[in-house]
């Protein structure tokens, strides 16, 4: 069936050079073999020094950290985009500290930095470390933090305090941020998980647009809100809204959503291979076209496996004309595949994007002649790459044959009431945020 023929009516320079002192040494390690790349190994690894948390946050809004809880700077590994010189890069936190704590049948979301403001981060990989070489704060159009609160009553998750004793307020300027790109007139695009949203942003960090789905009603933002996407994107799975980011050479961008809808319910959501990525022109400021994307088996993803709803895209990476890199991954392993945006595969305004059942998200594998995927073709199978970190986040592409992957290591952040001592300081996790480069045995641009 043709989808179609359904179609309805529709910066600051931060002072941490102690800080940056900390080098590991560099790792080399050969991989054991890979589906389409049996040789790729990493060439390189890099670790960020423990930068403490109010330094980096006070070294921009200043005073905006009273008390970071032993937190260390991290969250950095987001995603990854290619800066001015090689071995450079932006990249851009999330929300900052956060877990989970169980009091009686709740799980309450805490966030034991509330004053933390997501920010973009420029970094080098050098001498086995990742120094920070520029930090500019997200700010709103007055220059407030925007901070990374959850926005809205009823939609997100309601904050708490670090030991979930105490709620705070919403904030409806925060972003939990995620995929970045840089356009050509050094301003920055990044995708946010609340909305979902794709936040424009100046050189100097002042949100200049926010792009949310229509009808999301957002109020009381000290920026502008343009409800600009498509009306289905209302039902993203709590932090499980826009991951991944790319700008294609014309200019254009694509945002992946990390999870499946929950269209049009929580179980076929859950259940669900099928998730989607949007196609926006920074010219006219408006969605141009939607793709459905389907990942692999969980099983075939992280081997032992069993939830499908573990699977998640994290990053995209373009490599020419209309070809991406899309990542799969559950917090345990990753997939690297090459997609291309081929004309036909359009489902924007057609019967796929909507709540009309059957949904894309309730079709599966017996329903192939009506699902509108896109082909995709493994490129490296990151699970079988010795040296490579859990929970890679940011992938880029240096030259023609050679992946850099960051991490977001959660700030040191695990969940449930251990995650603090007694006197409320962090027991942090071990987890480095670490920066590795993997040569490919064959260019894939």
């Amino acid at each position: 069936m043709n989808p179609r023929l359904l179609r309805r009516p529709a910066a600051v320079v931060l002072p941490l050079s102690t800080a940056l002192a900390l080098s590991v040494v560099v790792g080399t390690a050969d991989a054991t073999p890979a589906h389409h790349d049996a040789t790729a190994r990493v060439v390189s690894t890099a670790t960020l020094p423990d930068i403490p948390l109010a330094a980096f946050s006070n070294g921009l809004p200043a005073g905006s950290v009273a008390d970071d809880r032993g937190v260390d700077l991290g969250g950095i590994g987001s995603d990854l985009f290619p800066a001015e010189r090689p071995g450079e890069y932006w990249t851009v936190t999330d929300r900052g500290p956060n877990g989970q704590i169980s009091v009686g049948k709740d799980k309450r979301r805490t966030f034991p930095v509330p004053g933390f403001d997501p920010a973009i981060v420029k970094i080098r990989a050098v001498g086995g470390r990742i120094q920070v070489l520029r930090s500019i704060p997200l700010t709103t159009a007055s220059g407030a933090p925007v901070t990374g609160l959850p926005n809205q009553p009823g939609r997100d998750e309601a904050p708490y305090t670090y030991d979930a004793s105490t709620p705070l307020s919403y904030n409806p300027n925060g972003l939990d941020t995620e995929g970045i790109v840089r356009d050509r007139d050094g301003g920055f695009w990044l995708v946010d998980e609340y909305g979902p949203s794709l936040v424009h942003v100046s050189p100097r960090g002042r949100i200049l647009a926010r792009h949310v789905p229509k009808g999301l009603g957002l109020t009381g933002a000290d920026y502008p809100v343009i409800e600009s996407l498509p009306s289905i994107f209302l039902q993203r799975k709590i932090n499980r809204g826009f991951e991944g980011l790319a700008l294609l050479p014309g200019g254009d961008l694509v945002m992946a959503l990390q999870s499946p809808l929950l269209n049009p319910d929580k179980a076929a959501g859950e259940s669900s291979r099928t998730t989607r990525l949007l196609r926006f022109s920074t010219r006219t400021h408006e969605v141009t076209a939607e793709y459905a994307y389907r990942f692999d088996p969980v099983e075939v993803v992280e081997p032992g496996q069993t939830k499908t709803s573990e699977l998640k895209i994290s990053a995209l990476v373009a490599l020419g004309g209309n070809r991406l890199l899309v990542q799969e991954r559950t917090d345990k392993a990753s997939r690297v595949y090459e997609v291309n945006l081929r004309r036909g595969t359009d489902i924007l305004g057609t019967t796929w994007d909507t709540a009309a059942g059957p949904t894309l998200e309730q079709l599966d594998d017996t329903a192939s002649a009506e699902v509108p995927v896109l082909d995709k073709r493994l490129v490296l199978d990151l699970n079988t790459v010795e040296g490579v970190p859990g929970k890679i986040e940011g992938i880029a592409l240096e030259g023609s044959s050679t992946l850099a992957l960051i991490n977001d290591n959660d700030f040191g952040m695990t969940d449930g009431p251990a995650a603090f001592d007694a006197a409320g300081r962090l027991v942090d996790s071990g987890v480095e945020t670490t920066l590795v480069r993997v040569r490919l045995t064959h260019p894939i641009r």
